[in-house]
């Protein structure tokens, strides 16, 4: 989530129809369910209907639909006929299964798609494809209906359409694995900063990241391979404790997760994180300052490239390492998300 004085500025900009932002951020209208960018033409909406994004996959993953009238996707002085051309079609039937052989159908050729939605977007065309579908079955959820109702609505056939999706970050569907190989639950949970994956066997958690984390996939992924297991939709006992403990988290009244952890890793990179999980709540650290305390102070960028491959977001606190000069650095959820963390532990710590 944006800090408020970003969203006011964000509004002026909307209202202002400032060229200068074109790019930088994208706005969400609850009332029509559309996002559009800060130049578009209609009329504008009042600020408390505004949801502001910085990409388009964030806008897409909160259930908005790309706006007919400035094309956020699709301004032809941007983007090539091409993207024009399957974005339209996307949004003609978006509860579609896109595959790569969809797109020669039409007379494209998938790699060059892949490689210009990548280029313009920071996703593949399926992926975006993925994330319009999923952006609709997670509104269907948030708004109470059941998953199973969820995935029907948003095209998902008896549920086994989610599953594929699901399956293209959780990697091999269980049914394609051996019985014999260990099996690990994996959930969406909601949060204000937008939805989190969480993976857990039935001990402990593996992995609670934002899924639109840059490279989620790739996470996933290693997790599965290095632990040979299968990973499927479901629920066990440390994401239901760790669901409650988010909860309470982000209404201000948990300081102290106490969820079982598995931390999957190098000697070094387990050594960075036991030290992060020693910052208290509400404090900050420089990443120098880090890497003296664990006694290794020549270590810096490794210590940062080690928070950098940390795979259980706000538990172990990487949000809470800053540059020496007090600027905010790098998160891999997201620097708006890691400023909304701080200033929320900020406003809780007393």
């Amino acid at each position: 989530m944006l800090s408020k004085n970003l969203q006011q500025k964000y509004y002026q900009a909307l209202l202002q129809k400032d060229k200068n932002h074109d790019g930088t951020f994208y706005v969400g209208v609850t009332t029509t369910g559309v996002f559009c960018r800060p130049t578009c033409p209609a009329r504008k909406p009042k600020y408390e209907h505004c949801e502001f994004f910085r990409t388009a996959q964030e806008a897409l993953l909160a259930s908005f639909r790309p706006c007919q009238r400035c094309q956020p996707l699709s301004h032809p002085d941007h983007v090539s006929t091409l993207i024009q051309k399957l974005v339209a079609d996307v949004e003609a039937n978006p509860e579609q299964r896109w595959k790569d052989h969809h797109v020669a159908e039409l007379g494209f050729d998938p790699s060059t798609a892949r490689r210009q939605f990548q280029k313009r977007f920071g996703m593949t065309f399926v992926a975006y494809a993925r994330a319009r579908r999923m952006g609709i079955a997670m509104k269907e959820i948030r708004k109470g209906k059941p998953i199973i109702q969820a995935q029907l609505t948003a095209g998902y056939e008896s549920g086994s359409g989610f599953r594929d999706a699901f399956s293209k970050i959780m990697g091999e569907a269980p049914a394609h694995r051996k019985n014999q190989l260990p099996l690990l639950k994996a959930a969406w949970l909601d949060s204000p900063l937008g939805p989190i994956l969480a993976i857990a066997d039935e001990e402990k958690l593996f992995l609670l990241e934002f899924v639109e984390r840059r490279g989620l996939e790739r996470e996933v992924e290693r997790l599965r391979q290095r632990l040979n297991a299968a990973i499927v939709p479901g629920m066990s006992e440390p994401l239901r404790s760790i669901e409650q403990e988010l909860k309470k988290y982000f209404e201000g009244t948990l300081k102290q997760f106490e969820t079982p952890l598995f931390l999957l890793g190098s000697d070094f990179q387990k050594r960075v994180w036991k030290e992060l999980l020693r910052i208290p709540y509400g404090a900050t650290r420089s990443y120098a300052a880090q890497a003296v305390a664990m006694g290794s102070s020549k270590a810096t960028r490794a210590v940062a490239n080690a928070n950098g491959a940390n795979q259980l977001a706000i538990i172990i606190p990487c949000h809470r390492i800053i540059n020496s000069n007090g600027a905010l650095g790098g998160y891999g959820g997201g620097v708006a998300r890691k400023e909304w963390l701080l200033q929320h532990e900020a406003k809780f710590c007393v």
